[in-house]
């Protein structure tokens, strides 16, 4: 398919790029605010990745491990839907690394 030239040229409902491309974008910088999780208190029961847009929750040999950053937009749905409460939404700017996990 030819690159389309503006919005108007775009096939209604036409997907104009591969799909699954989005884990090639690297998107975290949009975040103003980021998930930090309390690991004492995380239960691992992935309500966080189920929920998660953007597929950001890093879950290995089924716990939660953290997020990925690189894709994680800060929307804070991991926080609101945990039910451990061991999610917090801290300022990307006094949030340093933590939160990193991967």
């Amino acid at each position: 398919m030819p690159e389309p030239k503006g919005w108007k040229e775009l096939p209604i409902g036409g997907i104009i790029d591969s799909p699954g491309s989005a884990r090639d974008l690297e998107t975290g910088a949009w975040r103003a605010r980021r998930p930090i999780v309390d690991k004492d208190k995380c239960t691992s029961c992935l309500q966080c990745w189920m929920f998660c847009p953007d597929m950001a929750v890093v879950v290995q040999a089924d716990k939660m491990r953290g997020f990925d950053l690189y894709h994680c937009k800060g929307c804070g749905i991991c926080a609101k839907i945990c039910p451990a409460d061991a999610i917090a939404m801290v300022a990307e700017a006094e949030a340093g690394t933590e939160g990193e996990g991967g």
